[in-house]
């Protein structure tokens, strides 16, 4: 017979199961469906596409959830590749032959083909929704039946960011659709073959005026080569941040835009006539551009922007003519050009010396090898004085004829405090070691950097760190930081990222480091780092 002490143990036991189930129960709880709608929508933007989908299998709500998706992002399901990019591209060069043209369009053609399932699906899908749309992003093979059907389903739910990138087997014209539409605040249009036509210029100012980002790559203007009116105080009102890659056929352009903060400009390889004039741009990028072989057309480059911070203006062709105005807030600056085999003319030289001086109050530089070389071969580009430089950048071969060129820069350079100098071309026969410039006094290199003494003096009072990328132990190299290290003042750190040598040059090597171990030093704080 059960006691009452053994009963009440039992039914105490049976308590805590009981206890321990519901707080288990509890645990198995699906909490993350008693979260409003706008947060789960935020949780689906960090996952695929495919998988926000498939969360509608699980109830009706989470069917409704998904319907009721607002940013669409199609380029998880079926993107662009990269080995199709490029050979699309090529279609566009006037060097390929004929045969691999017509290899690629059947190619294209078979794509467009395969993939027209596939992007009727997405139009129906945003067809069938009863909400707006915050985003749509997609890249497909279409052709422009499909591509316009998506675009003006897309707009009818009022989406926000139209961002498009698509193949197709012929020219198109851009969807005139997008031009009704008064949510849209983002648009990129993208067609990697063959190209797009813009509408006429004065239906594009009267279209648009909402949008606040602008991305267009590849459209044809051979016919409208002027965009000299388009982008001005009234046509864009709102427009922050503009991007136009590979326009075709574009000779001038003009760009006014009162609320413009950010543009890029990449390969417009025919552009002739580039003005910029925005109270408000803060970051400007501008690569491969301006029409490299055109000898009977002026090439101009005006730029006022008070407020710029960044420039980066890299590989592009040399002007003719080129005025920098009010860059009183810049910050940093990347300078490199595109230069043919072929002398630069006189104009092109001072086009060379405007620019650079344009460019003096900025706090951080980069120059490129080009700039380098054309400073090295002509002593009519001269840098004003960067008073207000504290880091500096250098991409140079570093060979004997690049020294006077280096030294203008350093002079340029007064209250600089960290210098770089990334050497290219190091296998070339003067970046060599060369035993008996070693074993004589001083080679000529040193002479030439102690001559420079009077001159670099203020440089060398405030400079504190050097970092020489593809340090070869050469007398080039050695030369100057020997001359660095015997007059900087105030330096801290040296580092020598060495370059790779032959293993029956290791002896040599240590050797040489060793030596430079030695130079005497005008700072009892300096420090010499070899990686």
């Amino acid at each position: 017979m059960e006691t009452r002490s053994a009963k009440r143990k039992k039914l105490s036991t049976n308590a805590q199961i009981t206890k321990e189930e519901e707080e288990e129960e509890e645990e198995k709880e699906d909490r993350i469906s008693d979260l409003p709608d706008d947060v789960i929508h935020h949780i689906f933007s960090y996952l695929p596409i495919k998988s926000v989908a498939q969360t509608s299998l699980l109830s009706k709500r989470w069917s409704r959830i998904w319907r009721s998706f607002p940013d669409l992002d199609f380029t998880t399901v079926a993107a662009l590749t990269t080995t199709t990019t490029p050979a699309a591209a090529a279609l566009t060069t006037t060097t390929t032959p004929a045969a691999l043209i017509s290899s690629l369009r059947r190619r294209v053609q078979h794509h467009v083909s395969k993939d027209a399932k596939y992007a009727d699906q997405i139009s129906a899908l945003i067809e069938k929704r009863h909400s707006d749309i915050r985003a749509v992003k997609f890249r497909a093979f279409v052709t422009f039946s499909t591509l316009n059907r998506l675009i003006r389903n897309s707009v009818k739910r009022n989406v926000q960011e139209l961002d498009v990138e698509v193949f197709t087997c012929d020219y198109f014209n851009f969807p005139r659709i997008v031009m009704n539409s008064a949510a849209l605040k983002t648009l990129r249009l993208k067609s990697w073959h063959p190209g797009f036509r813009l509408p006429p210029l004065q239906i594009m100012k009267e279209g648009l005026k909402s949008l606040s980002v602008l991305s267009l790559s590849r459209p044809i203007l051979h016919d409208s080569p002027s965009l000299i009116n388009l982008f001005t105080n009234s046509s864009f009102p709102f427009l922050k941040k503009l991007h136009l890659d590979a326009c075709f056929g574009m000779t001038h352009l003009k760009i006014e835009c009162p609320a413009l903060e950010d543009l890029c400009l990449e390969h417009n390889f025919q552009l002739h006539d580039l003005e910029i004039s925005s109270p408000k741009l803060e970051k400007l990028r501008v690569f491969s551009c301006f029409d490299v072989s055109s000898s009977t057309n002026i090439s101009r480059v005006k730029i006022e922007a008070p407020l710029l911070k960044n420039i980066v203006w890299s590989y592009n062709a040399v002007t003719q003519e080129c005025v920098l105005n009010k860059l009183t807030s810049l910050h940093e600056a990347v300078v490199g050009f595109f230069v043919p085999n072929e002398d630069l003319s006189a104009a092109k030289f001072r086009s060379v010396s405007n620019f650079l001086t344009g460019i003096s109050c900025c706090k951080s530089l980069t120059l490129e090898s080009q700039c380098i070389e054309i400073m090295s071969k002509n002593d009519r580009v001269s840098m004003c004085s960067f008073g207000k430089l504290k880091c500096l950048e250098l991409s140079t071969g570093f060979e004997k004829h690049n020294n006077s060129a280096l030294a203008g820069v350093f002079r340029s350079a007064p209250t600089v405090n960290t210098v770089t100098i990334k050497i290219l071309g190091d296998d070339k026969a003067e970046r060599r070691w060369n035993k008996d410039l070693w074993q004589s006094p001083s080679s000529g290199e040193e002479r030439y950097w102690e001559s420079q003494t009077q001159y670099l003096s203020s440089f060398l009072r405030h400079l504190k760190v050097v970092r020489i990328f593809g340090f070869t132990e050469c007398a080039n190299d050695v030369s100057l930081v020997k001359f660095l290290l015997k007059h900087g003042k105030v330096l801290q750190q040296v580092f020598l990222f060495t370059s790779l040598s032959k293993p029956r040059d290791s002896l040599l090597r240590e050797k040489i480091k060793s030596q430079i171990m030695g130079f005497s030093r005008a700072s009892s704080n300096a420090n010499i780092v070899f990686q």
